[in-house]
């Protein structure tokens, strides 16, 4: 008898965002599809303004207000569907699922009040513990997320601790409903570097623990070979390419992708003095107010077609790869084929 596949914790289908103000309309995801699993960490990377943020934190209902949002397609978690739903049953599920890390927690965090109690407020309203009871969970958070003498820093106000106790505080707020998923938006941006290797071991170490799964929001690529399982490659509010961390970073497929990986010469180097792929991207990503029809990246691709700019392309499986690699580009996939049956044919 087969197996029946295991429903994804998290999923997107067909999902398009559109923004409004009183000046312009703004495409800003279009026809996204992926999914997580539990315990996998999901990176969703490119340039800034590509999207990723909106595709995350749209279904979710925590966009800036002031934005009139249309939001169509699917986004489920655990089979529940978060679209067109009302505000406060929207609410019950975010919290019962979700966990969110902002990029800068001094402007999530109130500055008026203690960084614990805040927790503990969190811990009552989510958990419906008693008061008592969620400072005890506070203090056990702030000493999980490695935090030194939590039962001090619980009494401390946001001002009086460093970005990088401030960020752990932020991920102990972003557990403190037992969530299922962990949106970590450009989690490490502000700090520097040694307190960067430490907030990611952190959450690498809370996904392995707990299973949660993560996905991470960030445009370096570097994070992305250190933490992801599958990453989506997103441009101009379209997926470019979507597979294993392993697939997309060391055998890259899309242009867009491989200037992406270009631009970071370290892992240049691993590559290869031959490797393909222009020495970063040229050009700026299209005004997504006033898109035209076909492929998004045209106007940057060093290997665009007349058609291009005409067809928009599907993000279709890579034959004879991998059946977990998606690209949207029959270029580069065309390309890529006759490659490796070259290589086939010398051996």
């Amino acid at each position: 008898m087969n197996k029946l596949k295991k429903e994804p914790l998290f999923k997107v289908k067909d999902l398009v965002i559109d923004l409004y103000t009183e000046q312009v309309s703004v495409r800003a995801v279009d026809s996204v599809n992926l999914e997580v699993n539990a315990g996998e960490i999901l990176a969703v990377v490119g340039e800034s303004g590509s999207g990723k943020t909106v595709m995350t934190l749209g279904p979710l209902g925590l966009l800036p207000e002031g934005v009139s949002v249309d939001i169509r397609g699917q986004s489920q978690c655990s089979g529940q569907d978060l679209l067109n739903k009302p505000a406060r049953e929207l609410a019950k599920l975010r919290g019962e699922n979700f966990g969110i890390i902002f990029q800068d927690p001094i402007s999530a965090l109130n500055p008026m009040k203690k960084v614990g109690p805040q927790l503990a407020s969190q811990a009552v309203r989510l958990r419906g513990v008693s008061k008592q009871q969620g400072k005890e969970i506070a203090i056990e958070l702030l000493q999980r997320t490695g935090i030194p003498d939590p039962e001090d820093r619980y009494n401390r106000y946001p001002h009086e601790m460093s970005g990088g106790m401030l960020q752990r505080v932020m991920i102990a707020l972003a557990l403190v409903g037992n969530p299922k998923i962990l949106i970590a938006d450009e989690p490490i941006t502000a700090l520097d570097a040694t307190v960067q290797a430490q907030i990611l071991e952190l959450l690498k170490d809370i996904q392995c623990r707990e299973n949660i799964a993560i996905i991470l929001i960030t445009h370096d690529i570097s994070v992305v070979a250190q933490m992801a399982d599958q990453v989506a490659v997103l441009y101009a509010g379209r997926i470019a390419e979507y597979g294993t961390m392993e697939d997309v970073l060391t055998r890259p497929v899309h242009p867009y992708t491989k200037g992406l990986l270009s631009s970071v010469p370290d892992l240049r180097s691993k590559r290869g003095e031959n490797a393909s792929g222009p020495a970063g991207i040229t050009g700026s990503p299209p005004d997504q107010s006033s898109l035209l029809p076909g492929c998004r990246f045209v106007e940057r691709c060093p290997v665009a077609q007349t058609f291009c700019s005409k067809f928009r392309p599907p993000l279709e499986v890579l034959p004879h790869l991998s059946q977990r690699h998606f690209v949207a580009c029959p270029v580069a996939v065309e390309s890529t084929i006759e490659q490796m049956e070259g290589e086939a044919y010398e051996q």
